[in-house]
């Protein structure tokens, strides 16, 4: 490849892997860039997938060394979207967007509200605690997240936030170290799914995920040492941004 390319690819991973890991909508940046490279859409959403699941285990390391690593949690609500996810990634980019796309951008909006004014968090108390009476809900609510995230992927990470709080009521930075796991579980059962019907780029996806993986460590490292302040902050302006894109403004 290109020093210039391979150099775009790297600083897209970066700012994409930053956003995911402390919010979502990171994709939107990644995504256009390897169909503007040339790949075909399918392609491009599967190849996007490799970076993604690299993005996530770096988050969830950093995340873990620091002592947030939720894992039972992780894996009672990561398994019912993995199966979720193998029929949204089955589903990829098969259906019109535009409509789908527009009501999106307003849910944005909505879930972001839901995320800043929460009132009541508990952030000393382990979230599994915490979320020990939401635990059946979660599981059904996650597999259709699956489905979505299997699907398209853009932006699942708000949703992910949004629904965390609302079963939780713990801190950002809880909810984000709980939210890579549960990506990442989902996103093997995707990502194999893409594998098998050859819809990969291998040069370029593991390019991507080099950037994506320093990004996710600037991120959680961002998270763990400013809060739950500079988490809303950013998640703030990856919302505006997803929900402008969705709408057609740029």
């Amino acid at each position: 490849m290109d020093p210039l390319m391979v150099l775009l690819i790297l600083l897209a991973g970066t700012a994409g892997g930053f956003l995911n890991t402390l919010a979502g909508g990171g994709s939107i940046i990644t995504l256009p860039l390897l169909i503007f490279l040339g790949l075909p859409a399918p392609v491009a959403n599967g190849t996007n997938r490799i970076a993604l699941m690299w993005q996530n285990m770096v988050a969830i390391s950093n995340f873990r060394h620091k002592g947030f690593f939720p894992w039972k949690l992780g894996i009672f609500w990561g398994i019912p979207a993995l199966l979720g996810a193998i029929v949204g990634s089955q589903l990829a980019i098969t259906i019109p967007e535009e409509t789908f796309n527009r009501i999106l951008a307003v849910v944005m909006f909505l879930v972001l509200g839901l995320i800043i004014w929460k009132p009541k968090t508990a952030p000393h108390l382990k979230i599994e605690k915490i979320a020990s009476n939401n635990k059946v809900l979660g599981a059904l609510i996650f597999f259709f997240i699956g489905i979505y995230g299997g699907f398209i992927q853009i932006g699942v990470g708000v949703f992910i936030i949004a629904l965390l709080t609302f079963l939780t009521g713990s801190s950002l930075v809880q909810i984000n170290s709980l939210k890579v796991i549960i990506i990442a579980i989902y996103m093997v059962a995707s990502l194999l799914v893409f594998i098998i019907n050859g819809q990969i780029d291998w040069a370029l996806g593991l390019t991507l995920a080099v950037g994506n993986g320093l990004g996710a460590w600037l991120g959680s490292t961002l998270a763990i040492r400013r809060g739950d302040r500079w988490v809303k902050i950013v998640l703030a302006i990856a919302v505006v941004l997803l929900a402008g894109r969705l709408l057609g403004f740029y």
